[in-house]
């Protein structure tokens, strides 16, 4: 074998698999944009009482037994989060995203959107404001203001 032919092989293999990646990823966003416009069909405003929020693996002792049957096992493995909230008079565990999950408060009263035991989103409550900042995200907002604050006191002079 010349190293031209392992050459050939080799870009013929990557060509293959770019080809597969594009069929799966082009099947997965029809998924999700089913799974999408299910979610804004359904969605509902609902007031709930958070009792507590966890990062954890779904077992059938935290979510209701017939939802934890239906997950595909990839869901099963992976921590998800959940938020174990009062809406009416009975007490429940949803599912949220990331974004969401970080503005709930904990043993608060709030309005969300639901979707099923999905949260979709928080009304009445922007979340880019609640969100909690990183390190270098406060050293970069700091900066800014004493960079305003300075240049404020040079225009007053």
């Amino acid at each position: 074998m010349n190293v031209s032919d392992i050459m050939i092989i080799i870009i013929v293999i990557l060509a293959l698999l770019v080809v597969g990646m594009y069929y799966l990823n082009k099947r997965g966003m029809k998924k999700m944009i089913q799974a999408q416009d299910f979610i804004d069909q359904n969605r509902t405003t609902v007031q709930i009482f958070v009792i507590d929020k966890r990062k954890e693996k779904p077992s059938p002792s935290n979510m209701p037994k017939a939802v934890f049957e239906q997950m595909p096992k990839s869901a099963k493995m992976r921590k998800t989060n959940l938020v174990r909230a009062k809406v009416g008079p009975q007490i429940v565990t949803l599912m949220c995203d990331k974004p969401v999950y970080e503005v709930i408060p904990v043993k608060k009263t709030i309005k969300v959107d639901l979707a099923g035991m999905y949260i979709v989103g928080i009304t009445g409550m922007n979340l880019e404001d609640k969100k909690k900042k990183t390190l270098s995200e406060k050293v970069v907002t700091s900066a800014n203001r004493t960079m305003k604050q300075q240049s404020e006191k040079k225009k007053a002079k």
